[in-house]
């Protein structure tokens, strides 16, 4: 039995990584790897030490997308199946309530951008190379590019970069807001686990609100002021909220993570 083609370890205090592991395949997601974060997500995201994670690739690379062999000679029914187990492994990233970073290393194309547009941050190099590979392959965007991407840059570029099929390199990445760091090529691994690393001193239940506001806009101002109100309810009476303003009030760092003074008066 071979090498498991997702790889889970802990690189930093609170973060999980995991990255897929086929090499020989350019790190294609084929039902294996996408099987492979759905069994590991539930409990990785129900531990309570977990507060960030990270995706990326072996040996310097990403994904070169979804595996197009195993795509060839679908009828509607396993069409329709493979698309279950795709959103299926979506939900879980996108419903994640703690950070989720992702480290475009290399080559980074169709369903892997779509996982990584389902997270948090982006972290990229001047080398990265990302493809939108769909129309060439007579298929439309899946994996909710069609909502995350015009969300992250607006719908000129995303039609712009959908429609034309041309490779993105990671400077242009970073100039339109489809990755938010941009370091040396062979730093992206490291940043983006010192990038989850910082966001695990969140306070995570006051990051876990705002994240699901932020991906489900209200319906209308009224709406939204609806929703904060509730939330604040709820944080300013909470050990997050004590924490802070005690670390406020006596000039220190707050520790979202101990709670020191979550438990003074």
């Amino acid at each position: 039995m071979g090498e498991p083609v997702v790889l889970v370890d802990r690189p930093a205090p609170h973060v999980a990584r995991l990255r897929i592991n086929r090499p020989d395949k350019r790190n294609a997601i084929d039902y294996d790897v996408r099987q492979g974060f759905i069994e590991a997500l539930p409990a990785l995201l129900a531990d309570s030490s977990v507060r960030a994670l990270v995706f990326g690739g072996v040996q310097g690379v990403f994904s070169a997308g979804g595996d197009v062999a195993s795509m060839e000679g679908l009828d509607e029914q396993g069409a329709r199946e493979r698309f279950r187990h795709i959103h299926k492994l979506c939900r879980l990233v996108a419903g994640a309530r703690i950070p989720v970073v992702s480290a475009m290393e290399g080559f980074s194309a169709g369903a892997v951008v779509g996982l990584a547009l389902l997270g948090d941050h982006i972290v990229a190099g001047p080398g990265t190379k990302i493809l939108f590979p769909f129309l060439k392959l007579g298929l439309a965007p899946d994996w909710g590019q069609l909502l995350t991407l015009p969300r992250r840059v607006g719908l000129g570029h995303a039609r712009r970069i959908l429609s034309s099929g041309d490779t993105l390199g990671g400077e242009e990445a970073f100039r339109i807001g489809l990755a938010d760091t941009l370091v040396a090529d062979a730093q992206v691994m490291d940043t983006a686990v010192s990038r989850a690393a910082a966001f695990a001193q969140l306070p995570a239940d006051a990051f876990a609100r705002m994240k699901r506001r932020l991906n489900e806009p209200a319906p209308s101002l009224e709406a939204e002021f609806q929703r904060e109100a509730d939330d604040q309810a709820v944080l300013l009476t909470g050990p997050e909220f004590r924490e802070g303003f005690d670390a406020f009030r006596n000039k220190r760092a707050a520790d979202f993570i101990a709670l020191p003074g979550a438990g003074k008066p």
